[in-house]
């Protein structure tokens, strides 16, 4: 993968509280400056550990709950095909850390279906649920204003796993991905929609991520093998927000 050079725009903070209060102010400005420029502001958000404090801070924070929720509308980058009262669920660690504590409006809220027997079928929805938000043409991709990313220990980010069978290079918004070592099947947004966005946030934070953080930023871009490497070709667009111990090693 030929990518132009950008270098990391990474962000130490000292602790996983102060990332996720870093998290909270990005998050903030992003929607006032999309809803101050187009009247709206589109973000996708993650599931997993790294977001949830972000999440819990979205939900009791003044300045984040005096925001004008009704013209913020949320999606998921991926989604484990699970119930949505199921543990498992991004969905549900949104709403029930944030979403039921700020005045949004549900139909704003614009999860990934997992109620469809067939999975393809509710990936396929997911792609109108898109198209139909972000009024897109035939070809067009969605421009989010922001998308939250974490990274696993293996460099995975959203549902895009290393050495899977998902294509980084599709014309679909979202896919389907088939369980991998006993993994639930998932539906994610493809790498050319991350890539799209206007600003991404990628949250790493504990010990246990040091050592794939300090390979992935050093080594040569390999998408199969790193995921999260599918950024690169857009890393000035990425912010890189890591706490002091998930840094040791750079």
């Amino acid at each position: 993968m030929t990518v132009k050079k950008y270098e990391p725009k990474i962000e130490v903070l000292p602790n996983s509280e102060i990332l996720a209060q870093r998290c909270v102010e990005i998050f903030i400005s992003d929607a006032n400056k999309a809803i101050g420029t187009k009247q709206s502001f589109q973000a996708a958000l993650s599931g997993g550990n790294s977001p949830k404090r972000f999440y819990e801070l979205l939900g009791i924070q003044p300045q984040a709950k005096a925001l004008k929720w009704s013209k913020i509308h949320l999606f998921w980058v991926d989604e484990r095909y699970v119930p949505a009262v199921s543990p498992q669920s991004n969905y549900k660690l949104a709403s029930d850390s944030f979403l039921k504590k700020v005045p949004i409006p549900q139909e704003n809220i614009h999860r990934i279906a997992t109620e469809y027997p067939d999975i393809n079928t509710a990936a396929r929805k997911y792609e109108v649920t898109l198209k139909t938000v972000f009024k897109l043409e035939k070809g067009q991709k969605p421009e989010f204003d922001l998308i939250i990313l974490g990274m696993g220990t293996d460099g995975h980010t959203g549902s895009l796993f290393p050495n899977s069978t998902v294509s980084f290079d599709t014309d679909n918004l979202a896919c389907v991905v088939y369980g991998i070592d006993d993994k639930l099947k998932r539906i994610t947004l493809t790498a050319p929609v991350l890539r799209q966005a206007k600003h991404l946030l990628v949250l790493v934070q504990g010990t246990e991520k040091a050592s794939i953080l300090k390979k992935v930023i050093t080594s040569e871009p390999d998408e199969i093998r790193y995921p999260i490497q599918v950024l690169w070709p857009v890393l000035n667009k990425v912010t890189w927000l890591v706490d002091k111990e998930a840094a040791g090693l750079l």
